[in-house]
């Protein structure tokens, strides 16, 4: 396990065709692989489970990239539809993959389909869909699922027990992996009465991540 620490932080600005995108660097030192967490339509990067990767990865030799949509820079409230989310991420792709280093494509929610649905084009090498909204709550017949099963690259879906948007069990059969995160929401919160805390929750999603991307095949 690596414990080296990374230099600090530092945020860059990058034109994209949707607009002026924000990225926030948090390098490892000896970084073997960039890992690019974009947010949702309802919060941004600010996120717990954001949070929790951006903390704990740089110290497994992983550099986080937290992506900020072109409309959440500008300060607007209402996600713009998804081909525009997609052409700010992929406006942004060379900036991720200037360092020269894999870039996993990474998000939660809005953003997980976002990486999902541009993974193949960009070449990332791996995908990580964080609260993946399977289905709008209620409405489970409206599926996402050719999103998920069309990455066309290695995908891990963590998903909280009690996510409204698609419960674990309700995911289909595929090559992904599916970690659970028991009695956590679409914000991976978890009941006071829970049977564990919130930080054992962050925990079991930050080391399910960590050992997935240490076992991912690298180039080179």
């Amino acid at each position: 396990m690596r414990r080296t620490t990374g230099t600090s932080k530092r945020t860059e600005a990058v034109a994209t065709d949707a607009g002026e995108a924000r990225i926030t660097w948090l390098p490892a030192k000896d970084a073997r692989l960039v890992l690019a967490l974009g947010h949702g339509a309802g919060g941004g990067i600010e996120a717990r489970d954001i949070q929790a990767l951006a903390s704990a990865l740089p110290a497994r030799g992983v550099t986080v990239a937290l992506v900020e949509q072109p409309w959440r820079v500008a300060g607007k409230k209402l996600a713009p539809a998804p081909r525009t989310l997609d052409t700010g991420w992929s406006g942004l792709w060379p900036a991720l993959i200037a360092p020269g280093l894999p870039v996993v494509a990474g998000g939660r929610s809005a953003g997980a389909r976002v990486a999902c649905r541009t993974a193949a084009a960009l070449g990332a090498r791996a995908v990580l869909a964080l609260s993946f909204p399977l289905h709008p709550p209620g409405n489970p017949e409206k599926s996402r699922q050719d999103e998920l099963l069309g990455a066309g690259v290695p995908v891990l879906v963590v998903q909280g027990g009690r996510d409204p948007f698609g419960r674990p069990e309700e995911f289909p059969s595929g090559e992904h992996g599916l970690v659970e995160v028991p009695y956590a929401d679409h914000g991976f919160a978890v009941p006071k009465k829970a049977p564990l805390t919130q930080d054992q929750a962050m925990d079991l999603l930050t080391g399910a991540v960590a050992g997935w991307l240490d076992a991912l095949p690298l180039p080179g």
